[in-house]
């Protein structure tokens, strides 16, 4: 597909609730929310996709990422499907996943599952963004 992490991103927002994990050499930071009222800024080290909420800041170098990769598996606790798109960098390592947020084990919400399989149909299980020329 021909089109920018940006427009992926907006696109997202039809995921409903979602887990944001980044995670480091030292330490993982998870966090749930909604993706919406995303804004970007151009900055020296990059152009940003930012997210605000009252619970976390979020900040997404989209220079980074070289790829998107859709990922089904098994939930480590429980026996259901879960659902994450890995952002990876340069080194083909996950910068950021996001996972589709369950209320109890197992249960999305209505029609999140269906959102994750239309992206993953419109963008192929690994998708390369366009680079941004411009915010």
């Amino acid at each position: 597909m021909n089109t920018t992490l940006k427009d992926f991103l907006e696109a997202c927002e039809n995921l409903g609730t979602v887990r944001l994990i980044v995670t480091s050499s030292a330490a993982v930071l998870e966090a749930r929310g909604k993706i919406e009222k995303l804004f970007y800024a151009e900055l020296l080290k990059g152009k940003y996709a930012n997210l605000h909420t009252e619970g976390f800041e979020f900040h997404l170098n989209m220079d980074k990422i070289t790829q998107v990769k859709f990922e089904t598996g098994e939930a480590k606790r429980g026996n259901f499907k879960t659902y994450a798109i890995r952002f990876l960098d340069e080194k083909q390592e996950a910068a950021l996943s996001i996972f589709l947020q369950w209320g109890k084990p197992g249960e999305y919400e209505p029609g999140q599952v269906e959102n994750w399989l239309a992206l993953r149909e419109n963008y192929g299980e690994i998708w390369q963004p366009l680079p941004i020329e411009t915010l």
